[in-house]
């Protein structure tokens, strides 16, 4: 029987956590032994006994929740540090980040314990119930509006008063993948006047289905990935980019950002000298602030005032709805550990030759299994 260990996450500000009850009730159903760090749902108001309630061994000690566990997962990266304590057979599950931490990728290898990174779950119809990377960017795109909303000194929808007509608020979204989609969808029903942009023409008739308007501009060739994910643009494009929806930032109440590339710098979209061109009083959301921005002037982890438009960087946008948030992350690695489950071993086998972990699983037993990631280390060596 494997033990499956939940960890209460360190980093500061967060609020979420990686198992619910109902999450250790099935788990215990299928005959896992579940182990939980004590206070691990202390900030979503659930308390040590109810998930002692449903079968979980509600642990104190933290390195002895290593020590004991045969599959450790957590929202945020384990440090070398704490896993050192646990068994050298051990597979950690989180999102890892792998292209900014290869050290740390180099030594799961060497150490000879497994890591699977759960931005790497692939973009297809079977790992929906496991995509814990667009779970969390779906919440995260009804959060930038409603920290707009916030922040803007108008409210989003028309309002018809004795005092007259109040016009609704125009928003405009950069980038119309999981999170912008969402963040389209939210403002809409907020009231709001949308317009969206997108590299992938392929998207247009999905944001026109949410009632926005999607703005055209011919960058020549661009597209996207197997994945999904939007092509990196040439300086050039970048450039075109930009000068075509000067005129829309200039014109909007609120514009939000989501152009994120995966393992890379995130593209910068929006300049000061368009900045200086808005209303005073206006909001940019910029979703890839912790990643480096898509605005010049952003800044990580905080709100900031640049000619008196407000450029919100906060970055961890899901932990702000964090029950929801944590019951989808929760959801996604029990969909991940049941589809590789073992009725006659009870638990769950990391069998290789699946397509899902030949994507996510970084390290195995001294191997490195991902091959973007055995690439770039290989390059390194070389």
């Amino acid at each position: 029987m494997s033990t499956v260990v939940f960890v209460k996450e360190q980093v500061d500000n967060e609020k979420r956590c990686s198992c619910l009850p109902s999450n250790v009730k099935a788990f215990v159903k299928l005959g896992m032994n579940v182990c939980v760090e004590s206070g691990i749902g202390e900030k979503l108001h659930i308390s040590d006994a109810e998930y002692a309630e449903v079968g979980a061994k509600v642990e104190t000690d933290r390195a002895r929740l290593f020590n004991d566990a045969d599959f450790i997962l957590s929202i945020h990266p384990l440090m070398k540090e704490e896993l050192e304590l646990s068994k050298t057979s051990a597979c950690c599950i989180s999102f890892l980040d792998p292209f900014n931490a290869l050290d740390h990728i180099t030594w799961l290898q060497k150490s000879g314990r497994s890591a699977l990174s759960m931005e790497l779950i692939p973009r297809s119809s079977r790992c929906q119930k496991m995509d814990a990377l667009s779970s969390q960017a779906s919440l995260a795109g009804y959060v930038m509006v409603a920290q707009a909303m916030f922040a803007l000194p108008k409210v989003f929808p028309m309002m018809m008063t004795p005092s007259g007509t109040i016009k609704p608020t125009k928003v405009f979204v950069i980038g119309a993948g999981v999170a912008g989609l969402q963040a389209i969808a939210t403002a809409k029903r907020l009231g709001a006047s949308v317009i969206a942009y997108d590299t992938r023409e392929t998207v247009a008739e999905q944001v026109r289905s949410l009632g926005a308007k999607f703005l055209e501009i011919d960058l020549g060739e661009t597209g996207q990935n197997e994945q999904g994910y939007a092509n990196a643009l040439s300086q050039q494009q970048i450039e075109l980019q930009q000068k075509a929806q000067a005129d829309c930032i200039k014109d909007a109440d609120v514009v939000i950002t989501t152009a994120q590339l995966f393992g890379r710098k995130p593209p910068l979209l929006i300049k000061k000298d368009v900045i200086r061109q808005m209303r005073a009083g206006s909001v940019i959301v910029d979703m890839a602030a912790e990643s480096g921005g898509n605005v010049e002037g952003t800044v990580a982890g905080e709100n900031v005032v640049y000619e008196g438009v407000t450029i919100i960087g906060m970055g961890n946008w899901s932990s702000n709805v964090a029950f929801h948030a944590s019951q989808m992350y929760a959801n996604n690695l029990q969909a991940l550990l049941m589809e590789f489950w073992n009725e006659e071993e009870k638990r769950p086998v990391l069998d290789l030759s699946d397509e899902i972990l030949q994507t996510a699983l970084i390290t195995h037993k001294g191997q490195l299994i991902n091959p973007s990631i055995k690439a770039l280390l290989t390059q390194e060596c070389n």
